[in-house]
């Protein structure tokens, strides 16, 4: 058998093996999935108004539009976490130890992980999409072109944060440090331009918010989907996603490759 055979055979069976795992043990990615959803709710029915307001929009449906997209990437954000806890798991009790001795392609552990995470954080961001349009969001100005466009950055997105989970969790002593550690995965979205506008944050802040990767990615995922202005947004967006997946792949990498202590 090839090494390109070999390899995705024992990719495939790692990514079978996390998929089950997900499937039986539902409750963290349930858990993780609440969290964009109730801030979904809590945003457009208690506070929708007066942030529709504060927008310069004449109704409730106005803030569904601008915060939609923020929430689509925080789910990824949130769905991601449960990777990081899953790949301690593995580490703390001994599996991916155990994993290097038997004789299978040493990439697919990992690349399992990966795979699985991806596609968990696309079924949940439609998920939460689905809820958005049940409450009134539409993107109706986005034509197909755009719609494939946003589903790549989605998936690229995904991909991105699940490197960066893959090694936080392979650091991470046990889930609770490895949940701990992935907490800046949903509280960056909470200070980007999720649910206002960067211009509407106080000066010294604003900073803080622009100079991140959830902002430029939020904005380039409204532009899509509402038809707005992207400007430069789809460049950095793309920037921060390729140098978050390269820097990831290489901690994972060197960490997994580290001799047992």
């Amino acid at each position: 058998m090839s090494t390109l055979s070999l390899a995705v055979r024992d990719t495939t069976t790692m990514l079978r093996r996390n998929l089950l795992h997900a499937r039986r043990y539902p409750s963290l990615t349930l858990n993780l999935l609440l969290t964009p959803v109730m801030l979904l709710l809590l945003f457009v029915y208690i506070f929708g108004d007066t942030m529709s307001a504060g927008l310069g929009g004449g109704d409730r449906s106005d803030y569904i539009a601008y915060l939609v997209p923020g929430l689509l990437l925080m789910t990824i954000g949130s769905t991601t976490i449960g990777t990081a806890v899953s790949v301690s798991n593995d580490m703390s009790e001994g599996i991916i130890a155990r994993l290097r001795t038997m004789a299978i392609h040493r990439g697919s552990v990992i690349t399992g992980h990966v795979i699985g995470s991806v596609l968990q954080s696309v079924i949940s961001v439609v998920l939460v999409g689905a809820v958005g349009v049940a409450i009134g969001f539409r993107a109706t100005n986005a034509t197909a072109v755009e719609w494939l466009a946003a589903l790549g950055l989605l998936v690229l997105f995904a991909l991105a944060l699940t490197w960066i989970a893959v090694g936080m969790g392979m650091v991470s002593p046990n889930a609770e440090a490895a949940s701990n550690n992935a907490l800046p995965l949903i509280f960056l979205p909470l200070i980007s331009s999720t649910f206002v506008p960067i211009d509407a944050m106080p000066g010294w802040f604003q900073p803080i918010a622009q100079y991140q990767p959830f902002t430029p990615a939020i904005e380039t995922l409204r532009g899509l989907l509402l038809g707005t202005e992207i400007g430069h947004n789809g460049w950095l967006a793309l920037a921060w996603c390729l140098a978050l997946a390269v820097l990831g792949h290489l901690w994972t990498k060197k960490v997994f490759n580290r001799d047992p202590k």
